[in-house]
């Protein structure tokens, strides 16, 4: 939302901050500002001339030598251009100022004639395309002052970050009211120059209204709740005076002529779109609103043709339709030079029915992102009134005296009630009543005592479309309050007596186990493009990103990307999220929680005495190991191959499998083509898991002190055949050593010399221990032959001689 800080002070006189005051003040309101701009750069040291005298060149036809008055001293300045007049206002460049494209003006000889200084033209301004004239401004200014001030450009453009809830702040009236001292009564429209107040009666009917041959009618009152026409006869299109294209411009928008500029002069400042018709181009002058009929076209303001569909609501005239409702006018019905009588459009439309057409039809307005978010039902008839008074004051006419006002469904006001008590319990300080009244008058709410423990509070039509129950308003006291008076000290509070869900605590080790082994985390959007998702979006807020994404891996994978393409080398990263996947016959998407990892780089970080080599995939394998139990997948067992279309070679890789078999995870090499890598850049490794939905809680931690008595260590190596893996002989292992078994490693591993052809030695250690006793000989000695039959008969496995 671009904003004039001038047009703020317009409507808050005693509004006196700075522009970079008021930028503070609205981020503590919920509302920041993301850039401040001055609006006159370049316009410094250029002031208003005012031309006294016009005479030809003796030796140019096409040139003339002025004589101006700028700042108590006259000077002679030769120009071309054909509109200056004596009398007149003109921007002046004395000897030594610069134009805004860093021209420098000094003093010159023009075929034989000095010229001290330049009078400008709009676009050697730089404020639009017209270099054939010179700009004039109107009357009463004084000759020497500042240009930017004559041109209303001494202010600063806020551009202010508004949430979708707050379509009240989508208007200079909405923000005024958050920075006014008083709140509400402490703002006020300003008057408009040439303007006189008007008194216009409402012509009211249910559905439909008529006065002086207009007929204005509501046929889909579901969608449409209320609709204003004004007529105004008489009127002159034609450019809109310096003021109202100054404030047009500062708030960023194109001046495009007096009545089209009246209409967004009015949605600036009270946030209300309008929509201004030639009424002479509407069949027997009727505005009929209703749901648009299958296949029947529109040309709309863009040039564009659109096709309408059942369900879209249309502004038509007797037979057919003249505007988008919500969204965008007819060029059938547009107001040109040659357009006399007007009917101004005020509506009130059902936000979600100009969501849905505007979506459908893929376009986007001022006007449909208001309505979108909802106008406030309780200011149209003011909106309208301000601005049949801007069209009166720039292009003349005579307006009829009444408005067209059909209502269906009349505007009722919202009251909320809301408990003191509520307010100490929620934000943790203690406000009276009065005080509560206090903060919360100012925005514009009314507040009544109703009981002991009880405020009714009657919301505002600005506000009635985000502020709906008690918790609401505890939002706006605290607002109102201050977020930065809120005591830093932690107060008393009860704690809570329901555990955390077992996943939430798991996730929760699980980033402390990654953290702790040196990787950072990620966090990405859960949107991803069709070839990443197969649940698709019924309402993507891009049209890039329609689907749900189905694996974390792709996200991290990017991120690895924007790495590279900053010479990062060595990137660690993981992610805990929410995957989805297509549901069963209600349609309800299914959710998973994953975990994803990506490594790429060296192993360690460069030393002095060399470099590390690359991470390869027994580190990939390594911290797999370290997460089996920290994800609750005990029982789970590695397979050495990947399922095809998993982004990770297939043959270098591995799966996880669960006890049944099902698939938990994979990992390996990511396959070239999967991210845009540099020639630089080492292998990527990546992997990912599913998390159990509902994992086991944890175990209470029990001390148990050292043993007593001594551990004896035997080592055995076994023969282990191609493909036989090391983990399903370590468990074979676990089964068979009885009870005095206490700890389990591999700690060697050899092929060469010694070994038959398709085997591999490997060694294990076992640590046998008791708690009771000392071991004996015998002890270990039974429980290392009943490991080696175990091995023998069922796995075929033999010691290595």
């Amino acid at each position: 939302m671009n904003v004039s800080y001038q047009w703020l002070k317009a409507l808050s006189p005693e509004l006196t901050q700075s522009p970079q005051e008021v930028a503070e003040m609205l981020a503590l309101r919920g509302a920041p500002v993301e850039e401040l701009t001055a609006l006159a750069p370049g316009l410094e040291g250029l002031v208003v001339a005012r031309v006294l005298e016009v005479l030809p060149h003796p030796d140019a036809a096409r040139l003339s030598v002025c004589r101006v008055e700028a700042g108590g001293e006259e000077l002679q300045v030769v120009c071309g251009a054909p509109n200056v007049r004596a009398g007149g206002f003109y921007p002046f460049a004395p000897p030594g100022a610069r134009l805004p494209g860093g021209r420098e003006i000094g003093r010159a000889t023009i075929r034989g004639v000095e010229s001290h200084g330049m009078l400008c033209s709009e676009a050697e301004l730089s404020l639009g395309p017209d270099a054939d004239g010179i700009l004039e401004l109107d009357g009463g200014r004084t000759p020497g002052e500042p240009l930017a001030g004559a041109l209303e450009m001494d202010d600063w453009r806020l551009d202010v970050e508004v949430t979708a809830n707050r379509g009240d702040l989508l208007c200079h009236a909405g923000l005024a009211r958050e920075l006014a001292p008083a709140g509400t009564a402490g703002v006020a429209l300003p008057p408009i120059p040439g303007g006189q107040p008007l008194s216009l009666d409402l012509e009211s009917g249910e559905a439909s209204a008529s006065s002086h041959g207009v007929t204005v009618r509501i046929e889909a009152p579901d969608l449409c709740l209320r609709y204003l026409g004004a007529v105004v006869r008489g009127v002159k299109v034609g450019p809109s005076p310096a003021w109202l294209a100054a404030r047009i411009r500062a708030a960023g928008s194109r001046p495009i002529n007096n009545v089209v500029d009246a209409t967004n002069y009015v949605l600036l400042e009270l946030g209300q779109p309008l929509h201004a018709f030639d009424l002479g181009k509407l069949k027997e002058r009727t505005v009929v609103v209703r749901l648009a009929r299958d296949g029947e076209l529109i040309r709309t303001l863009d040039g564009q043709d659109r096709r309408l569909t059942e369900g879209m609501l249309a502004i038509c005239d007797a037979f057919d339709p003249v505007a988008i409702a919500g969204v965008m006018g007819g060029l059938d019905s547009e107001v040109t030079e040659c357009t006399t009588e007007l009917l101004l459009e005020c509506a009130l439309f059902h936000p979600s029915s100009i969501r849905a057409t505007r979506r459908a039809l893929e376009m986007s307005t001022d006007a449909s992102y208001r309505f979108e978010r909802g106008v406030d039902p309780e200011g149209m008839a003011l909106a309208v009134s301000r601005a049949v008074e801007l069209v009166l004051a720039t292009g003349g006419g005579t307006p009829d005296p009444h408005i067209l006002d059909a209502c269906p469904r009349p505007w009722s006001g919202l009251v909320v009630p809301l408990r003191p008590s509520r307010v100490k319990t929620l934000l943790g300080i203690t406000l009276s009543a009065r005080e509560i009244a206090g903060l919360l008058a100012p925005l514009g709410f009314e507040v009544a005592e109703a009981g002991r423990d009880r405020l009714d509070v009657r919301v505002p039509g600005f506000r009635s479309y985000d502020v709906r129950r008690e918790v609401d308003l505890l939002e706006e006291v605290a607002r109102a309050y201050g977020y930065d008076r809120f005591p830093q000290e932690l107060g008393p509070f009860r704690p809570g007596t329901v555990p955390d869900h077992p996943l939430f605590r798991l996730e929760d080790e699980l980033r402390d186990l990654l953290v702790g082994e040196g990787i950072l985390e990620a966090q990405t959007m859960a949107f991803a493009p069709e070839g990443e998702g197969a649940v698709e979006l019924n309402n993507p807020i891009s049209a890039q990103e329609p689907f749900l994404r189905r694996s974390l891996l792709p996200g991290l994978f990017r991120r690895v990307e924007h790495n590279f393409a900053r010479g990062g080398r060595d990137v660690r990263l993981f992610e805990v999220g929410t995957v989805f996947a297509p549901g069963g016959e209600d349609g309800t998407p299914r959710e998973e929680s994953h975990l994803a990892v990506v490594l790429t780089g060296a192993r360690a970080p460069l030393h002095w005495q060399g470099e590390s080599p690359p991470l390869d995939l027994w580190d990939l394998k390594g911290l797999l190991a370290r997460l089996i139990p920290g994800a609750c997948l005990e029982g789970a067992r590695l397979q050495e191959r990947v399922p095809q279309g998993r982004r990770v070679d297939p043959e270098g890789g591995f799966s996880l499998l669960g006890p049944g078999g099902d698939l938990l995870g994979y990992g390996g090499r990511v396959e070239s083509g999967m991210l845009d890598a540099p020639a630089w850049a080492a292998p990527v490794w990546a992997l990912e898991i599913a998390l159990p939905a509902e994992p086991d809680p944890r175990p209470t931690p029990l001390h148990r002190p050292p043993p007593a008595f001594p551990g004896v260590d035997r080592d055995l190596a076994l023969l282990l055949p191609k493909g036989l893996p090391a983990s399903q002989v370590g468990e074979a292992v676990r089964t068979a050593a009885g009870p005095f078994l206490a700890d389990l490693k591999v700690f060697d591993l050899y092929q060469g010399a010694g070994v038959p052809p398709g085997h591999r030695s490997v060694a294990f250690r076992l640590r046998f221990q008791s708690e009771e006793r000392t071991l004996t000989d015998r002890d270990v000695e039974r429980a290392l032959g009943e490991v080696t039959k175990r091995l023998r008969e069922e796995l075929g496995v033999e010691p290595r001689a």
